[in-house]
């Protein structure tokens, strides 16, 4: 049996692999935190005789719920949804790449690095318990920085976010108090602070606005030379938000036993590990026509294999050769596929 599974996923593989003779458009919506190189997947892909791939970068929340609604061909979500959702809305998940996570500050005199926060102090900032810059906790973790007495601000996704999903995600794990009084979703009734639409929407407001904080997937960061900080991780470590402390956190996670690929990578132990990491996935639809679901496997195998040199290039993880295989494989097991 297991012969016969390996043997069918090479064959998709290899069909996936072909040129198709009519080229299609093929719509999805969902995270921004994937958009920076999803776009440039999706252009390598026309460039090389591909379909032409139309993405909506809308939030996770809003992703999910067109899918759940058939309006597009698959959909994008930091946050991996549980079997008893997927199985009611025909769904299948899978992961496509790594990403992380990093806190953003606006701070005249402070560059990116300067700082560092550990998870006791980012949730009680969020929770708007220390409101000033020179809050005695922040000095003593910071205690070489000018840190001025400029009230903080706390900026947070206003859509359905699987980066927010994510960071109070990881929150929760640090402070119980963030767990009993906020909880983590892809939404939460914020204590404190203002909205952005996306992680753009959530950097240009940082940007623009002295003594706030906010959180963007770390290509957000980088292409736009926003000021990160540090954090102390679950060993205890100051860690920078580097791709080798990425690696180092996503080297953790184990699909193999994962029920829907659903794993969780908040917060994972090591001494390099970035504490605010995590899988992001796609969502495609089980009762999709062969044909299609054919068209969009092959544009995301291409990004899984031939797009991981962009991911690496921009500090997403790209999934080892081994969890390919295991998606691959899952492939003809959950979905409806022309040979």
């Amino acid at each position: 049996m297991r012969l016969l599974t390996s043997l069918a996923a090479g064959a998709l593989a290899t069909a996936l692999l072909s040129t198709a003779a009519f080229a299609v458009q093929l719509t999805g919506a969902g995270g921004t935190a994937i958009f920076p190189v999803l776009q440039i997947w999706a252009q390598k892909y026309k460039d090389k005789g591909g379909d032409e791939v139309n993405y909506q970068a809308i939030g996770s929340g809003g992703g999910i719920k067109q899918i759940e609604a058939k309006t597009v061909d698959f959909a994008n979500s930091d946050k991996p949804l549980g079997h008893d959702e997927i199985v009611k809305n025909g769904l299948v998940q899978f992961p496509q790449v790594v990403i992380s996570i990093v806190p953003i500050v606006n701070l005249p005199g402070i560059k990116a690095g300067d700082l560092v926060l550990n998870g006791d102090v980012l949730s009680k900032i969020f929770l708007g318990e220390i409101t000033k810059w020179n809050d005695p906790a922040l000095v003593k973790l910071n205690p070489k920085a000018k840190l001025p007495a400029t009230a903080i601000l706390t900026v947070h996704r206003s859509d359905g976010s699987g980066t927010t999903f994510n960071f109070t995600n990881y929150l929760g794990k640090v402070s119980p108090e963030w767990q009993s009084k906020v909880g983590a979703d892809t939404a939460v009734e914020w204590p404190s602070g203002i909205g952005g639409k996306g992680n753009a929407g959530v950097a240009a407001s940082v940007q623009q606005t002295p003594g706030s904080i906010g959180y963007v997937e770390y290509a957000y960061a980088k292409q736009s030379g926003l000021t990160w900080t540090d954090l102390v991780n679950a060993d205890g470590k100051r860690v920078k938000p580097t791709l080798e402390n990425f690696q180092a956190a996503a080297a953790n996670a184990d699909f193999s036993k994962a029920q829907d690929f659903y794993l969780i990578l908040t917060n994972q132990p090591g001494a390099k590990s970035w504490p605010i990491t995590a899988a992001t996935y796609m969502l495609l639809r089980a009762d999709y026509e062969p044909a299609k679901n054919k068209a969009i496997l092959k544009f995301l195998d291409f990004a899984l294999k031939d797009g991981a040199a962009d991911a690496t290039g921009l500090d997403y993880v790209p999934l080892p050769p081994k969890v390919v295989k295991q998606i691959e494989v899952s492939w003809p097991q959950t979905l409806k596929v022309t040979p």
